[in-house]
């Protein structure tokens, strides 16, 4: 059975791509090339929280993850918050991710998304987990430092790219 790990991290930095590489890093996911996929977990798989992903192979590999991610420049937001949830049973299930600045508003978003997404299936569904990843934005407007959070479901190890 495979296992999908849940991770999540904060960065800040000088630019946006940047805090976004350093929240990367705070997961552990930093050194791959992510593919991001829509929102099914496979029937045989097994979705599990952990604080940060293990070695998941060699630098540059490919890495299959569902995200979630929210950016803000000093000054313009008191917090980032990105947010991801899942709903299994015996079958498959689904993910479900939002982000922004508020982080009742995105659990609530995302809650709401994994109940309609249960609506439109015919599948069994049992459990259902949410996950948030919160950062403090500095209060220094027009100073250039950016604040990401992050949530990844990976699925798996990484894979060869080339």
């Amino acid at each position: 059975m495979s296992t999908i790990s849940v991770v999540r991290g904060v960065g800040r930095a000088g630019t946006a791509m940047a805090s976004y590489d350093a929240a990367l890093a705070d997961a552990n996911v930093h050194n791959y090339n992510l593919v991001t996929v829509s929102s099914v977990v496979p029937a045989e798989a097994t979705v599990e929280l952990v604080e940060t992903a293990p070695d998941l192979g060699p630098a540059g590999n490919r890495l299959t993850v569902v995200q979630s991610r929210a950016t803000a420049r000093a000054g313009t937001a008191d917090q980032v918050c990105a947010g991801l949830g899942w709903t299994t049973g015996p079958g498959p299930g689904l993910f479900y991710e939002a982000s922004g600045n508020d982080a009742e508003r995105v659990r609530d978003t995302v809650e709401r998304g994994l109940a309609d997404g249960r609506a439109l299936r015919e599948w069994t569904f049992d459990a259902e987990e949410v996950v948030l990843a919160r950062g403090d934005v500095p209060d220094r407007a027009g100073f250039d430092e950016y604040t990401t959070a992050v949530v990844l479901a990976v699925y798996g190890e990484s894979e060869p790219i080339l």
